[in-house]
């Protein structure tokens, strides 16, 4: 018998069963609020987290000319990006860029609840609302539920659609592996508070990036937020997703630790 060869098949089968274990599992990130390139169901994702009391959310549509930024390269020109963390965009919009759903700003709201009835990933119910304060507070409803529960306006709040999970459960109308792959990125938020973004780096279906957001939340709700144009900003990995229009832009900054700030 072929000692070496059958040592050679053995490490080949250990190194195989190694390999398996970790399909599908994200790399720690190496301090919160990196954003993480992770495999899932053998799919490319990255993977952002919003910590409260290390980051702030915010949402921006326009700048301070009063024009519509519709993608990162102009949003960049009015922020440091020494204090961004990373940006995604997030709620449905028009031709022209503005928001179609609920939309408050600074907690100035431009549009309120669209209940409405119509074709489209907007109007699949239940849609939902990603809202909250700057540093916390950050909660993912349907619409319905913000409508009923939320008598207090939020500093920020983009409503978008479908729900991708509600209570952990995938949307009734959503197939588990539906033939529809596009880019799609996504948030829910978890048990302790931390908001978690997925966004795919190929195209994948709603059940897909669904269940990625089960991982990351468990029996949380999770909110779809855009697909084709999906883009992400994350000035740390040097990354600028340039794809045009884009609508309502969700910024998170890191808090500053300077003294008296």
């Amino acid at each position: 018998m072929n000692w070496r060869r059958v040592l050679i098949i053995a490490l080949a089968l250990l190194v195989g069963i190694l390999l398996f274990r970790n399909v599908g599992k994200a790399p720690t990130p190496t301090k919160a609020g990196d954003c993480t390139p992770t495999t899932f169901e053998n799919a490319a994702f990255t993977e952002c987290v919003a910590v409260p009391g290390k980051h702030q959310i915010s949402l921006r549509l326009k700048g301070k000319e009063g024009v519509i930024f519709r993608g990162f390269p102009t949003l960049a020109q009015e922020l440091d990006s020494k204090t961004v963390a990373f940006a995604v965009n997030g709620g449905m919009y028009d031709t022209a860029s503005r928001p179609i759903g609920y939309y408050v700003e600074g907690r100035e709201r431009l549009r309120q609840i669209n209940k409405a009835d119509a074709e489209g990933n907007f109007y699949l119910k239940p849609n939902g609302v990603f809202f909250g304060e700057a540093d916390g507070g950050w909660r993912v409803l349907t619409s319905e539920e913000f409508a009923q529960q939320v008598n207090k306006r939020p500093l920020f709040g983009t409503q978008s659609g479908p729900m991708l999970l509600v209570g952990g459960k995938l949307h009734p109308s959503l197939a588990e592996n539906g033939a529809s792959l596009k880019l799609r990125n996504s948030v829910c938020v978890d048990g302790k508070g931390a908001a978690h973004f997925a966004i795919s780096d190929e195209p994948v279906s709603f059940g897909q990036i669904a269940r990625l957001m089960k991982r990351a939340c468990g029996d949380a709700n999770a909110l779809f937020l855009d697909g084709t144009v999906s883009s992400l900003w994350y000035p740390a990995g040097g990354r600028m997703d340039v794809r045009f229009p884009l609508g309502p832009l969700i910024v998170v900054t890191n808090v500053s630790k300077e003294p008296g700030k």
